[in-house]
């Protein structure tokens, strides 16, 4: 996570409150804990840091944390990646206040019990109310921490994502001005982890669901064969980086978007864990 001069992000020790299956494939995680009063959120696609207990450990391993800190980072690197707290990075889906609570939705990649599924889906679909983690979060809505930021000049909105950028889509279309056209596709392994998602927009959503094999349209084919308004455009594309990289590519050679006007952030790689890649980030 970026940081600015005045580091608006504090560090805070959550719990479980309550937990909900709201599809088939995303599970709600509800969060409460001691000075969330404090936490702030730009709404939209707001990122936190969720650290994760190892398993045996009845809360994250953690440094301390000082308010408002801005060497957290390197002081958790500092710590033994057997031990310390499991780092994920997730969207805000709302904050709630009276009480103060952090609503979190987990996509479970194929449930708790799939090998396959990372620590966060494994600790998401065991999660009791008590379990411990930690936030690192914004104590100021402007703060670096979200990407779609439309301009004015912005006549209509593209907006694609799959599964892991659900959370951020709904937020994103909650956030919409009445009236403003928005063409939105969102792309699914199964079709009951479909979403109502509320917008004042005039949103078009198109599901990208997979059929029995397995296989959909992929997200750059069906923009391609899309007809799309008319006037300037604003594009926010996420979701796994290869499909990214092809949107973000139609959208500018192809359709003559303004580099500038398309916001696309890989949130995973296909064949690799964000452990992975946090690792290569630290033998760097």
């Amino acid at each position: 996570m970026s940081t600015v001069s005045h580091v608006p992000y504090r560090y805070f020790d959550v719990q479980v409150v309550r937990t909900e299956r709201i599809t088939p494939g995303m599970l709600r995680v509800v969060l409460g804990g001691a000075g969330l009063a404090a936490m702030a959120t730009a709404g939209r696609d707001q990122r936190v840091k969720l650290f994760l207990p190892h398993p045996g450990q009845d809360r994250p391993v953690m440094p301390p944390m000082e308010t408002d800190s801005d060497d957290w980072y390197e002081n958790w690197r500092a710590l033994d990646p057997g031990v310390r707290g499991i780092m994920r990075t997730y969207t805000v889906r709302e904050l709630r206040r009276e009480p103060s609570e952090v609503v979190v939705d987990f996509a479970l990649h194929g449930g708790a019990d799939d090998p396959a599924a990372g620590p966060a889906a494994r600790w998401a679909g065991t999660a009791a109310p008590g379990a411990r983690l930690g936030l690192l979060a914004p104590v100021e809505e402007d703060n670096l921490g979200y990407d779609f930021r439309p301009p004015e000049s912005a006549d209509w909105i593209l907006l694609t994502g799959d599964a892991s950028a659900l959370p951020a889509l709904a937020g994103i279309l909650e956030s919409l001005a009445p009236g403003i056209p928005a063409r939105v596709w969102i792309d699914l392994h199964d079709r009951d982890d479909r979403q109502d998602l509320p917008t004042k927009a005039d949103a078009e959503i198109t599901w990208l669901v997979r059929d029995a094999h397995g296989d959909s349209p992929s997200t750059a084919d069906a923009i391609r064969a899309a007809t799309l308004p008319p006037g300037t455009p604003y594009a926010w594309v996420a979701g796994e980086s290869a499909t990214v990289k092809a949107v973000r590519r139609h959208l500018v050679a192809e359709r003559g978007f303004d580099r500038g006007a398309v916001k696309f952030t890989g949130y995973w790689r296909r064949g690799t864990s964000e452990d992975q890649l946090l690792q290569a980030d630290e033998d760097a």
